[in-house]
């Protein structure tokens, strides 16, 4: 604890000590050859190793790790933002993001050094406890872009933009300690969090989790929404015990899912399952498809940078809006009730994750990750190859809307949604992912 203390007050001096390059807004463009020349090979080699940290870091939950891409691709994008003529900083735009520090437009930049800079500062500390194993490969990368990146220009060049990269990593970072998240990795279950007890409310569903998944998350900081009630979907379906119910025949439905599911069903609901230890989780999922997309397509850095952006500021405000509507249902999960009233001997294909079920965090962000990449891409067909490492196959989709809704639906397959949570958390999703959209990036 201490030395995480030590660590805060450390970023905190450093954002005092850029305060005098701060601008409050209308970041000037630099005269530097623009970031539209340069290819997106920096940003997607650190995504790509983003995946592999966020899979094999201890504490790292979907909510952190939605957070972690929020704050990356926010830093990316500033950072080569003055050398994209046609756009404009996020500064003044995003949840007290009041200043950032300024390139000087007299002087020449390397936007991808700069670039390079700012996601390896903030990876840095993002990831400071992670694994040694992790800790060796953040620094193998980061020698191999320096060396690259040092061929590409001339020395002043490149400590001029490896500095500038480097302050608005920090400047980020401090800005980022404010959130209601820091250390949040440390923190998923706080013990001072009391379960209600009352009949349609969630209880543990495993004996190792008695206290559910960050409960205050909802009540974090936003990126573009107005705060975690945006966005917000309808109530629930009523709890009753009531076999006649609505809530009775969604869980029915769930029941009846799972016991009579196909060989396909199951295989989606494996695919889409990214449970944490064992993948990247939904927002690292969501992260993959853009990668993947950019790996083929090899946009410019500035096309890159503006998508990061938009779709880690969507994740995570996603993450936000999900957990603000989990901990106000508070809302049983499937397994809960249809133990006590269908079926006490049935079974979920996919493991039930310790927090409330309403609404379907999968749904959420895979309704915002779709109305982000088809605004870059289109509606377009692809395939997924995100768990080729993991020996599954590689699924085909028509659109980013199809991939979303097989996302979404895998979780009634999987036994942990019921459809109201999917449906309803799809359009909340969707909702944020336009709210990001909706940022002025361009001038």
């Amino acid at each position: 604890m201490l030395h995480r203390f030590r660590h805060r007050q450390r970023a905190l001096a450093i954002g005092l000590l850029l305060l005098p390059l701060l601008v409050a807004c209308g970041q000037p463009k630099s005269a530097a050859t623009p970031a539209e020349q340069y290819d997106s090979t920096v940003p997607l080699r650190w995504y790509q190793l983003m995946l592999t940290l966020v899979e094999t870091t201890p504490g790292w939950t979907p909510p952190v790790v939605a957070r972690a891409f929020g704050y990356l691709g926010v830093a990316l994008y500033e950072s080569v933002v003055p050398g994209m003529p046609a756009n404009r900083s996020l500064v003044g735009q995003l949840n007290d993001l009041a200043a950032l520090p300024q390139a000087d437009p007299q002087r020449n930049y390397h936007w991808p050094t700069a670039a390079n800079a700012a996601m390896e500062t903030l990876i840095r500390q993002l990831f400071n406890h992670t694994t040694d194993a992790n800790h060796t490969r953040i620094e193998q990368l980061a020698q191999q872009q320096a060396a690259d990146l040092q061929s590409q220009t001339d020395p002043l060049t490149y400590a001029r933009s490896n500095a500038f990269g480097t302050q608005i990593a920090w400047a980020i970072y401090s800005w980022s300690l404010a959130d209601g998240a820091f250390a949040a990795e440390a923190h998923n279950f706080p013990p001072d969090y009391t379960v209600s007890i009352k009949p349609g409310l969630w209880e543990p569903t495993s004996a190792d989790y008695p206290i559910p998944l960050q409960p205050y998350w909802g009540n974090n900081r936003t990126f573009a929404l107005k705060n975690g009630a945006e966005c917000q979907p309808p109530a629930p379906p009523a709890y009753s015990e009531d076999a006649s119910s609505e809530f009775y025949a969604q869980a029915h439905e769930v029941y009846t899912s799972v016991r009579d599911i196909t060989p396909e069903q199951r295989a989606i609901a494996a695919f889409w399952a990214d449970n944490p230890g064992s993948s990247s989780t939904p927002p690292g999922h969501s992260i993959s498809l853009l990668n993947q997309q950019i790996a083929e397509r090899s946009p410019s850095l500035a096309f890159a940078a503006q998508a990061y952006a938009q779709l880690g500021i969507a994740l995570a405000d996603a993450f936000i809006s999900n957990w603000y509507t989990k901990y106000q249902y508070d809302l049983v999960r499937p397994i809960t009730y249809i133990h006590a009233l269908i079926d006490p001997n049935w079974r979920t294909v996919v493991a039930t994750p310790p927090f409330p079920e309403y609404t379907s965090g999968h749904s959420v962000q895979s309704g915002a990750m779709e109305v982000v990449l088809t605004a870059l891409f289109g509606d377009v067909a692809f395939s997924d190859h995100t768990h080729q490492q993991h020996g599954m196959p590689t699924r085909t989709f028509t659109s980013f809307h199809a991939a979303a809704e097989e996302a979404a639906i895998s979780r009634l397959y999987g036994g942990i949604h019921y459809r109201a949570a999917i449906e309803n958390g799809v359009t909340q999703g969707r909702c944020v992912g336009q709210k990001a959209l909706d940022l002025k990036f361009k001038r």
